[in-house]
């Protein structure tokens, strides 16, 4: 997935070459998918704006200059058509109030995720992270899951590279605090111990 085949494949899907379109699909399907579910946190909202992406990439393909890299313009076509989909519904979901975080919860829930098995790890971060507000989850999943930079999210989302670090310390913290919320009864069953 080069930044050189997607060219040519686009290319030859602008030459007319209609079928291609589904190579680029099946390249980016699982990246688009993934993006919208930590977004919208409905598999079928994200299945749709997956789709509502696929159209929107297809007819405005002639648009996209190659100024970077395919990857990051069709991430930054599927969370605006995200956020769009989140203001027509005009759903919060689930808002952290981050005022009470101190740095040494960070410490106590680092100590009780060493105690857990990687597996477990993976779930209860997933269900974690789909605790939190769309954008701060987006921002988790381009930037750990997705391990995209801080100047390819700024792209994506349409905000300076320091802004996007300041949003993510935020979610960082935001997680943390869920995260905490559901080690509790653990952490708690090693003190007594």
């Amino acid at each position: 997935m080069t930044t050189i085949d997607d060219q040519k494949l686009i290319e030859t899907i602008q030459n007319g070459d209609t079928k291609a379109y589904s190579q680029l699909v099946n390249r980016y399907k699982d990246l688009v998918f993934t993006l919208a579910i930590r977004m919208l946190k409905h598999r079928e909202e994200a299945e749709e704006v997956a789709q509502d992406t696929f159209i929107k990439v297809f007819k405005s393909l002639d648009k996209f200059k190659g100024d970077s890299k395919f990857s990051t313009w069709i991430y930054k076509v599927t969370y605006n058509t995200c956020l769009d989909r989140i203001k027509k519904n005009k759903k919060h979901y689930n808002d952290v109030a981050i005022d009470e975080f101190t740095f040494n919860k960070l410490d106590t829930i680092d100590n009780a995720l060493d105690n857990m098995i990687n597996e477990e790890k993976r779930v209860l971060i997933k269900n974690c992270i789909n605790k939190l507000p769309e954008d701060s989850s987006a921002l988790l999943t381009l930037f750990y899951f997705e391990e995209l930079s801080l100047e390819e999210i700024s792209k994506i989302i349409n905000i300076e590279a320091n802004t996007v670090k300041v949003k993510l310390f935020r979610a960082r913290k935001k997680l943390a605090v869920i995260l905490e919320q559901y080690l509790k009864p653990q952490n708690s069953m090693n003190y007594e111990k």
